[in-house]
């Protein structure tokens, strides 16, 4: 047991005391190495524009149609293969680091109907990076007019 209890105190086990603060993870720094790779995100970007203009409207209401026609064209495209790359530039950069090397597939890659999702663990911390190439509207999805990078921790 790490602490003892008594009304209203609690008291640190030496083991408890001894453990190293886990830094916060560098969202901004691994949004910036994600930024990085700037021919992967223009590619990214035109396998969205292919998709869309295939649409009779500006959106399309079903994600079941958008996810596998992109999933299918960022990986005829090359994209998904060099997505684990990307993930570990972006845990680099964050400041962590992976236990084991990331690959094309869940649960570090997942294409979602708004672009990719990069997904690690770095102890109990899970660093999501978005690159979205469609949004969300009320009528459905809408291609974005860029390709939009986000870095979270969750």
């Amino acid at each position: 047991m790490c602490a003892s209890r008594t009304p209203g105190t609690v008291t640190l086990s030496p083991v408890a005391r001894a453990l190293p603060a886990v830094p916060a993870l560098d969202t901004a720094a691994a949004r910036d190495a994600v930024r990085e790779y700037d021919a992967l995100l223009t590619t990214i970007g035109e396998c969205a524009d292919a998709i869309a203009a295939t649409w009779d409207a500006d959106t399309v209401a079903d994600s079941d149609r958008l996810t596998p026609l992109l999933r299918r064209a960022l990986d005829d495209a090359g994209v998904l293969d060099a997505l684990p790359a990307v993930l570990h530039a972006a845990v680099d950069a964050a400041g962590g680091s992976l236990d084991a090397p990331p690959v094309a597939a869940p649960p570090y890659v997942v294409v979602t109907s708004r672009g990719p999702l990069l997904r690690a663990t770095i102890d109990d911390t899970r660093l999501l990076v978005h690159i979205d190439c469609f949004d969300i509207t009320e009528d459905g999805y809408r291609r974005r007019n860029d390709v939009s990078v986000t870095v979270e921790t969750a």
